[in-house]
């Protein structure tokens, strides 16, 4: 199969499905069908790429670079490459409020890389939609400065996520002590 147009969709789902997590299913299917690399699935309207960027990843983010995905503003942010984030934003500006697969924000992506300096870029460029649900992504990796930056710019300390979690029950679950008690000192609790 030459183009994505060939490829059935239940391939491309699946492949897809495989970039939220699973790398060594993305390098097999890559490897026997090149055309999965930017194929949408059109239900979830998402490629790989977007699919492990909103994951945070990175490994099979950087795969899928290497092989000629193309680098959006939502990967770059993920991996923390702020050098490609100013280019995004000195070349469109209006990228900072833009969104990735699933309408996630940008700054969510940032906020998984742990790079203050990438969400300094966005918040410069009028970005900063999603701040409270921007802990999640800063909670489930441990990054405790990215946590206390959004908190100082003004992210409410105990948003939901897709579980029902608030960001101090996400830090304890995952052994975060430090991002704990920084969340506690914002008033976060453990459920709501």
């Amino acid at each position: 199969m030459a183009d994505t147009q060939a490829l059935p969709q239940e391939i491309i789902a699946k492949f897809v499905g495989a970039a939220h997590g699973d790398f060594a299913t993305v390098q097999t299917m890559l490897t026997e069908e090149p055309a999965l690399l930017n194929a949408r699935f059109e239900e979830w309207n998402e490629c790989a790429l977007e699919a492990a960027s909103h994951m945070g990843q990175r490994e099979i983010a950087e795969f899928l670079l290497a092989q000629g995905a193309p680098l959006t503003i939502c990967a770059a942010s993920m991996l923390g490459r702020s050098e490609d984030v100013t280019r995004f934003l000195t070349e469109e500006p209006a990228l900072a409020n833009s969104a990735g697969a699933h309408g996630i924000p940008v700054l969510f992506h940032a906020a998984m890389s742990g790079n203050t300096r990438i969400a300094n870029a966005l918040l410069k460029h009028g970005g900063g939609q999603g701040m409270s649900a921007a802990l999640h992504g800063a909670t489930r990796f441990g990054y405790t400065e990215m946590v206390r930056w959004l908190l100082a710019h003004g992210a409410e300390p105990n948003p939901q996520d897709y579980q029902g979690k608030t960001p101090l029950a996400v830090a304890l679950e995952l052994g975060h002590e430090t991002l704990a008690a920084l969340l506690r000192e914002h008033e976060g609790v453990e459920s709501v």
